[in-house]
């Protein structure tokens, strides 16, 4: 068989070890909250960029590129690795979303600015169960992922303000891929006044156009081909905009007669928005000339569901 890798756990802190014990390449990773703050004491003490990628696992080329970003803007970056439970709805896949934590780790090991793994179980991001949260009452009600999915963005904003304050980075990374949750968390942080700049990372895709996503482990061989009917519907509305339409209805229309053409696809919504504030632009109006639009969707493909986005900007 190939290589075994051990995770050695002693005070919260781990090493990456090959066979025979042999060092392999020193990332370490921190189970605790104490352990992680003493690693993130170091890095300042030694006067380190700090750059953060915050992850749920099942790491894919989407990941490591955020991980490549920040390591191009950082001395030294953390990389979390922790499935929140209070951004899951009830049904949803919490239990079954895909955990692979030493395959994550072999995937790091050879971007050298990585230093830092956190894997913290879910008493030390939660020790008291859980009872204060940040809200994001009007951005939820505003994007249609947040309509979708109520009280998601809620969890996410919760976790990723817990995050940010016990890694501390300079930047934290972020893909573009799950826009609601960009435009989410670059107004969260503004608001709660957090020392962290928020940087956006193109989304990564498939050869294709499918965009990588954790979730497409979940999708059969026969699904797989019909997969790309959101990112196909996203490029007509598109190059609808680039050719010069504003109207949004045609937008809208044209590119969920694209979804709804796919037999095996579930469309479960398209929606134009402001990037800055996630308001929705509605059925009969017109898209404005000098502002930045987030187009997005997500459909239901079997059992799994699917989102993605795409920015129009005037040229």
């Amino acid at each position: 068989g190939g290589k075994v890798y051990r995770v050695a756990m002693r005070r919260g802190i781990g090493r990456l070890w090959g066979r025979k014990g042999r060092l392999r390449r020193c990332i370490a990773t921190f189970r605790s909250v104490d352990a992680m703050r003493k690693e993130r004491s170091r890095m300042e003490k030694e006067q380190k960029k700090v750059g953060y990628v915050p992850t749920m696992g099942a790491l894919h080329q989407g990941h490591i590129s955020l991980a490549e970003a920040a390591a191009a803007e950082c001395d030294e970056v953390v990389v979390s690795i922790y499935v929140n439970p209070t951004q899951f709805l009830p049904g949803e896949d919490l239990a079954s979303y895909p955990r692979d934590l030493e395959g994550d780790m072999k995937k790091l090991e050879n971007i050298p600015e990585v230093k830092a793994i956190f894997f913290p179980p879910t008493e030390e991001m939660y020790p008291d169960g859980g009872d204060i949260y940040v809200g994001v009452d009007t951005l939820e009600t505003n994007l249609r992922e947040g309509q979708s999915r109520p009280g998601h963005f809620r969890g996410v904003a919760t976790v990723v303000t817990k995050l940010l304050n016990v890694v501390q980075p300079h930047k934290a990374f972020f893909g573009q891929k799950d826009g609601g949750q960009c435009i989410v968390i670059k107004r969260m942080v503004k608001e709660l006044l957090l020392n962290t700049e928020i940087v956006t990372v193109p989304t990564t895709r498939e050869e294709d156009g499918l965009a990588m996503s954790s979730r497409n482990a979940y999708l059969t061989k026969e699904e797989r081909p019909h997969a790309l009917a959101l990112y196909k519907s996203l490029c007509l509305g598109k190059q609808l905009y680039d050719d010069g339409c504003r109207d949004v209805s045609k937008i809208l229309n044209s590119a969920m007669k694209i979804l709804e053409s796919e037999p095996m696809v579930k469309p479960l919504y398209l929606d134009l928005c402001s990037t800055i504030t996630g308001l929705p632009f509605k059925t009969g109006e017109t898209l404005p000339k000098d502002n930045s639009v987030m187009f997005s969707g997500a459909m239901q493909l079997g059992k799994t569901r699917l989102i993605d986005n795409l920015a129009l900007s005037p040229k």
